[in-house]
């Protein structure tokens, strides 16, 4: 017996300096050599780092040849379940576990618990925990904090909260729980509540209370928890950054960016991605410049952020530095939100061969790659090709949805391609049953407006179930000008004289279009009126 002990107690010194998957097969070697397969804490060690080192079925195997394996055990095997498998493979492991006459115990329901969390399945979570009742363990700080945990992120805050005032001992993470479940449902009141009450605090909690107010946009309310905070960690500080950013308030995204004392890759990304989404294309190029300078090495979701960037600046040399700088980078451009970003930036920028050629090579081509090629071409002029690549797409079975017909209309309009401009209208209404958005009609008033049938444009925007955006009638008033229509141009200027009564734009426009008839006294009534209202027209610039 001593050298059993001694055998044991040596591997399992091997054990705790075992670093990968081969020195771990090595050491199961000795314990099988050594008789130790039916010494349950040594196994135990060995499965808990067989789940960190090999897979599953390893430790699983292992597990098996093991007579009348004890709770530890059990438990070994189902934490690296929950944590690397299936969450019905988890739960299957736990049923033969109480077949086979397992003991569960405190330590057993936590993992269980988290697998029916991580899946949202409250019916089974409700089932684990009849089974923690019946076993006498749901009072055990863990169990309940795992229930508290699970009903919270199922938006079960009654349950949770019934769970949370029965027990009789609460820890940090207990009460952050309860905070989460509050916070997810979007009852800050509720979670300020529980915050306030909380004997002691970490920075997972005020991140929790942060995060719910940047959620709900009271940026307001996240800036005064913010404050509060004790020791603000790079969490708390991209949380803000990336709310700041969602809600167009890029100065005060950048001024906290600045004031990090640390800063990782996911801040640098809500930095770069909130300049990108928020228009401001050459600073978000600026910002990655300035981050590579420090030689922080970019992940995906950054480049597809710069490369969203890029097709706003439209720039072709940018656009072959960034192509090039990512294809000479460990990123897998195969990714399809990579290569979705990629092809449009090509598309975009003026490189229609290479963006062609990632588009044609792509294994599946989905909605989202066609509309960013259309919108390549339609920009670049070529309406026809356009048009024959979303016919190509319809062929393909893909079905549109309003942005893609956004896209098309725009291109029949860039072209001037009225007939297929009204067939695709027509088809988004009866073949696709959708209701045309403002965005849709102003594409066709612009279109026809282009075209010189300034009536039908007319009757279009009269005709819409809603009332038609300044955009649409612009464009139609624009037209007027182009095609010297007096009569549809007075129409269409006394309706946004209503609609935006603070633009100068429609009277200059109205003016330009008397003008071009000679009609001095109606050119001075309208320029009466833009002083009247103290309406200037604003000097156009240039530059050689």
């Amino acid at each position: 017996m001593p050298s059993v002990r001694v055998a044991s107690a040596s591997i399992a010194t091997l054990l705790k300096a075992c670093k990968t998957q081969f020195r771990l097969e090595q050491i199961h070697a000795q314990i099988i050599h050594k008789g130790l397969e039916q010494d349950h804490f040594l196994i135990t060690q060995f499965i808990c780092l067989s789940n960190a080192l090999s897979s599953l079925p390893y430790s699983t195997a292992v597990f098996r040849r093991v007579n009348n394996p004890s709770s530890h055990l059990w438990n070994s095997l189902l934490k690296g379940h929950c944590e690397r498998s299936s969450f019905s493979a988890t739960v299957s492991l736990f049923i033969r576990m109480k077949r086979e006459d397992g003991a569960a115990d405190e330590y057993t329901y936590p993992s269980v618990v988290k697998a029916c969390a991580g899946e949202g399945r409250v019916r089974e979570g409700r089932a684990v925990h009849g089974s923690a009742v019946r076993c006498g363990v749901d009072g055990n700080v863990f169990v309940g904090t795992s229930l508290v945990d699970l009903y919270g992120k199922c938006r079960e805050v009654v349950c949770a909260r019934k769970v949370f005032d029965g027990m009789c001992e609460r820890n940090v993470v207990s009460w952050t729980a309860m905070v989460v479940g509050y916070a997810g449902v979007g009852d800050m009141v509720g979670a300020s509540k529980v915050f306030g009450e909380m004997p002691e605090r970490n920075a997972v909690s005020w991140n929790v209370v942060i995060s719910g107010f940047v959620r709900l946009g009271d940026l307001g309310n996240a800036r005064r928890v913010f404050e509060e905070m004790p020791g603000k960690d790079v969490v708390s500080f991209t949380t803000m950054i990336d709310g700041y950013a969602k809600s167009g308030d890029m100065a005060s995204a950048r001024f906290l960016f600045e004031q990090a004392p640390v800063k990782d890759i996911v801040m640098w990304s809500a930095l770069i991605s909130g300049y990108a989404q928020n228009g401001f294309p050459n600073q978000a190029v600026k910002i990655f410049l300035e981050m590579s300078s420090r030689n922080v090495e970019p992940d995906e979701f950054i480049m597809v952020s710069l490369m969203s960037a890029c097709s706003q600046v439209g720039c072709l040399e940018l656009a072959e530095w960034v192509d090039s700088y990512l294809s000479n980078s460990s990123i897998d451009i195969r990714q399809p939100h990579v290569l979705a970003a990629l092809i449009d930036m090509n598309a975009k920028c003026g490189n229609m061969e290479r963006a062609t050629s990632l588009f044609e090579n792509m294994p599946k081509r989905d909605l989202i790659s066609y509309c960013s090629m259309i919108q390549g071409l339609s920009i670049h002029g070529r309406g026809n090709q356009a048009v024959a690549l979303f016919n190509r797409m319809l062929s393909e079975g893909l079905a549109p949805d309003e942005v893609a017909f956004t896209v098309i209309l725009t291109a029949c309009s860039r072209s001037e391609l009225v007939e297929e401009g009204r067939h695709f209208f027509e088809l988004m209404r009866h073949k696709y049953s959708m209701v045309p958005t403002p965005d849709h009609y102003a594409c066709m008033v612009d279109l026809l407006s282009r075209s010189g049938w300034l009536e039908e444009a007319y009757e279009l925007l009269q005709s819409m179930p809603v009332e038609p955006h300044a955009g649409a009638w612009g464009a139609l008033l624009g037209a007027c000008k182009l095609h010297c229509n007096v009569e549809f141009g007075e129409l269409v200027a006394n309706r946004l004289f209503v609609l935006e009564p603070k633009s100068a734009g429609s009277y200059v426009l109205l003016s330009d279009i008397y003008a071009a008839f000679h009609r001095w006294l109606d050119v001075s009534v309208v320029r009466n009126k833009m002083q009247e209202r103290g309406l200037k027209k604003i000097p156009g610039i240039s530059s050689i």
